[in-house]
């Protein structure tokens, strides 16, 4: 049933030419802990570029490009939305109503904008870890700890949070309960584990940082959106990613 999942979770994070259909998806909506698994799948792809022998802003260049070959821009509209909803002046029913609106305000350029941006100083930091193999180790590990735990955040999202209206969001929300998490956490481990082993401190702050993107998204939507919109859990994968990727950076430089 797991691997259903995780396969109905590919089908719908990436674009990957993965078998998923009905089952599929069923499966993965009712099962959170299939978010985190697939991200390991994500994020060891787009971590490629570190390993090859590449230049420092080639291979920051070619991740990003990797990223949004292998994920499309689905999350990445879902973030635009909620910066235009962001902006607007009103009650949750007229944020609700920008949400459904297909054109982009400069709330949406702008929140788009500025998280590229972060996300792409990120990488160059990542990318320029420094030479030899704990340099490699760390840039690789991190990579793959920032979207795991961008996985991680979505599925807190999906787990305890309550459906702002009738949509995407509404089939993946309140499908489970908080019991759901302990399976999260328990995918996220071999990512925690592996940066322990290797020494890099960073991984387990990468990790954390998608629940804690999470938590801090799921009570501006409670107040602002009435509860968790499909746009709010993939702005949720983006800003997670982006901050992940600084913040797991940092920790392994200064520890």
């Amino acid at each position: 049933m797991v691997l259903t999942a995780v396969r109905g979770a590919l089908g719908f994070l990436t674009r990957l030419p993965v078998r998923s259909g009905e089952t599929e998806w069923e499966s993965f909506r009712r099962t959170p802990v299939a978010f985190p698994l697939a991200g390991y799948v994500i994020g060891g792809l787009v971590a490629l570029p570190f390993v090859l022998p590449l230049p420092i802003l080639t291979a920051a260049a070619t991740y990003l490009v990797a990223l949004y070959l292998v994920t499309g821009v689905t999350h990445a509209d879902g973030l635009a939305d909620i910066g235009d909803a962001a902006v607007v002046h009103g009650d949750a029913e007229r944020r609700l109503s920008v949400l459904k609106d297909s054109q982009t305000g400069v709330g949406g350029v702008l929140a788009l904008g500025v998280t590229l941006v972060v996300l792409g100083l990120g990488v160059l930091g990542l990318a320029g870890t420094g030479g030899g193999r704990a340099g490699l180790t760390a840039a690789v590990t991190i990579a793959v700890a920032a979207e795991v735990g961008a996985k991680a955040g979505m599925a807190t999202l999906v787990c305890l949070g309550e459906p702002a209206h009738e949509g995407l969001g509404s089939a993946l929300v309140g499908e489970t309960d908080a019991s759901a998490l302990f399976g999260v956490a328990v995918a996220c481990l071999p990512a925690l584990a592996l940066g322990l082993f290797t020494g890099g401190i960073g991984v387990v702050a990468a990790v954390a940082c998608g629940p804690v993107v999470a938590l801090a998204l799921r009570s501006w939507g409670q107040t602002r959106l009435g509860g968790v919109s499909g746009d709010l859990i993939g702005a949720t994968n983006e800003l997670a990613r982006a901050a992940a990727l600084h913040v797991g950076v940092v920790v392994w430089t200064l520890f």
